[in-house]
């Protein structure tokens, strides 16, 4: 079973960098809960998320940084790079680099990503895109 749960996390990630959401279907169940604010649950809801970001950036790329089994639980650390050439959640083409990193948590059910889990940075996107100030060293509200 656990070889199981590597292929579903490769052949995500191979989804990801063939820019091919059509895939899911291979990994994702019909039923899949997410628990992430920016996808619904189901398959299709999956995939159209996959559509529009693949849009956004046309030409990202994901590294599968590390990988972690545990019963009927995959864990992955993942690296997405690309370029903002399309609308992402309302925000016009910037054609800015953008360095996502997630955390994802996937629970297996009959062989297929049953259920999600995630962490991202989306603060680190927005402000790679321009449209949070970045807030580096030295930057933080001095008081008063």
């Amino acid at each position: 079973m656990t070889v199981n749960h590597r292929e579903l996390a490769e052949a995500y990630l191979a989804m990801l960098n063939r820019h091919d959401p059509d895939v899911v279907d291979r990994f994702v169940a019909v039923d899949y809960v997410n628990h992430n604010r920016f996808v619904d649950d189901g398959r299709e809801a999956n995939r159209a998320f996959w559509a529009a970001f693949f849009t956004a950036f046309p030409d990202m790329t994901a590294t599968m940084n590390d990988l972690v089994i545990a019963d009927d639980r995959v864990v992955g650390r993942f690296t997405y790079r690309g370029t903002h050439r399309g609308p992402l959640f309302g925000i016009p083409p910037t054609g800015r680099p953008v360095e996502m990193h997630s955390i994802d948590i996937w629970r297996v059910a009959d062989g297929e990503f049953a259920e999600h889990w995630d962490e991202l940075n989306m603060l680190e996107v927005f402000q790679q895109l321009g449209v949070i100030p970045s807030l580096g060293p030295g930057m933080q509200e001095q008081p008063s």
